[in-house]
């Protein structure tokens, strides 16, 4: 299974563009995130699933709804975001490896 990084630039209850340059994905796919807050002690990992509903050459934008979320998980993400100003206009990710 690919993996891929990628940073939140906009988000929504709705869904999220994250800015990335993998590519390796259709539109339709349904994909898995995984996030953990950095400045909280747990150490944790928060897993949502998205759809893929967009493509671009910045990133992709997910749709949340529809699939088996935890409705709390979306909004202590989108919360977290707000609360530490990581909603920002795009800036191109840095290039990561990735592993299959």
């Amino acid at each position: 299974m690919p993996v891929a990084t990628g940073q939140i630039r906009d988000a929504s209850k709705r869904g999220l563009f994250i800015a990335t340059d993998y590519t390796d994905v259709q539109l339709n796919q349904t994909v898995e995130l995984e996030f953990r807050f950095p400045d909280r002690k747990e150490k944790a990992f928060r897993r949502l699933k998205a759809q893929v509903v967009r493509k671009s050459d910045q990133g992709l934008g997910v749709d949340l709804e529809g699939l088996d979320n935890d409705g709390f998980t979306i909004s202590a993400l989108l919360s977290w975001l707000q609360k530490h100003n990581h909603i920002v206009s795009y800036f191109p990710p840095i290039r990561q490896n990735y592993f299959h």
